[in-house]
């Protein structure tokens, strides 16, 4: 089980519909020369798919080499998300890179985690989202305001980052692959 988990509002059911919407349309494998590609064959991932704020969980599998359940749960439910910590594998951890207010939140949220004994094990991939924006913050400022590299020398668990925009496509094939990547090693 994965768990997808992050603030209100940074991108989590986008990011689900659109890995669902690319592992039709992936071409070459999941090597470095992985691309997207579409029915008009631009890596148009088509229209945007219709969303609104997750208030409870939804479970979306994944089907590339395994299968892989994500288990999304709505921002507004921080409070309990510790109750669906048990048989996770693997966490993927949102924050969103055009809302400056919302990254000491945030930062919180992935501290918890982090030092949460149930998730000792978890792989773990924090997910910059909505780099597509112009107000974006670079993921050298995160980096800084939130000491990552500090976070991630004191973790327990393997901590991987990667920049991406769940609305424009950018960075989806490197989660495809770590999420393929994990489950392959972790069940």
């Amino acid at each position: 089980m994965c768990l997808l988990l992050g603030a209100t509002g940074v991108g989590k059911t986008l990011l689900v519909k659109r890995l669902q919407t690319i592992l039709p349309r992936r071409v070459g494998g999941m090597g470095p020369g992985a691309q997207l590609s579409s029915r008009d064959g631009k890596g148009d991932l088509g229209d945007l798919p219709p969303t609104r704020p997750t208030v409870g969980t939804n479970l979306t599998d994944i089907v590339a080499q395994r299968r892989i359940t994500i288990r999304e749960l709505g921002g507004c439910m921080g409070p309990i998300w510790s109750s669906y910590y048990g048989n996770c594998h693997s966490l993927l951890f949102m924050v969103d890179t055009s809302n400056p207010t919302q990254l000491s939140a945030s930062c919180v949220q992935l501290l918890a985690l982090l030092s949460a004994e149930q998730l000792a094990e978890a792989s773990v991939l924090i997910l910059f989202n909505k780099i597509d924006l112009p107000c974006y913050m670079t993921i050298e400022e995160i980096k800084s305001l939130i000491r990552l590299p500090d976070l991630i020398a004191c973790a327990k668990q393997n901590i991987t980052t990667v920049e991406i925009s769940a609305w424009k496509g950018t960075g989806l094939s490197e989660v495809l692959r770590w999420l393929e990547d994990t489950h392959r090693t972790n069940g």
